[in-house]
């Protein structure tokens, strides 16, 4: 069983999220005034800290100047103590309390190199990312449970 993390969102695309405390899972539409909510197949975008830890160290070690944290990938929830990369296209996550992820989306397609990728030399998401679709909503906090259902 794993946790939530961070709980990230933005009011626009093609920036970083910001980290809020608690959120509103909307089924069939993503994370409540989340900018990429409502986008089929890609509802609510994961990532695991385990490996944003990963990108600060290989930052670290080549003097980046971009500050990497959760939410800096745009994904709306970074996990932590669940291995995302076990995960496969049709499987439930139950996060919180009621509400209920189906796993939708393995990686991403990065369409232009992010700052990050320019000032270290790699990026994450594409390969790391998971995408969800919500089945059943409901509120979820960070520190909250995130296991298969």
């Amino acid at each position: 069983m794993g946790k939530i993390y961070s709980i990230n969102v933005s009011a626009g695309k093609g920036v970083p999220k910001e980290n809020v405390a608690k959120a509103v899972l909307v089924k069939g539409h993503g994370i409540k005034d989340d900018a990429h909510a409502g986008t089929p197949v890609r509802q609510v975008s994961l990532l695991d800290m385990e490996s944003v830890r990963g990108q600060i160290a290989d930052a670290a070690a080549k003097k980046a100047t971009v500050q990497i944290r959760p939410g800096i990938y745009a994904e709306n929830l970074t996990t932590e103590g669940l291995t995302l990369a076990a995960l496969k296209i049709g499987d439930l996550l139950r996060v919180g309390k009621t509400a209920v992820l189906q796993i939708s989306k393995i990686g991403k397609e990065c369409h232009s190199r992010c700052a990050i990728y320019h000032q270290v030399g790699d990026c994450i998401m594409p390969k790391k990312g998971i995408f969800a679709e919500v089945l059943e909503g409901g509120e979820i906090a960070v520190g909250d449970s995130i296991e298969l259902y």
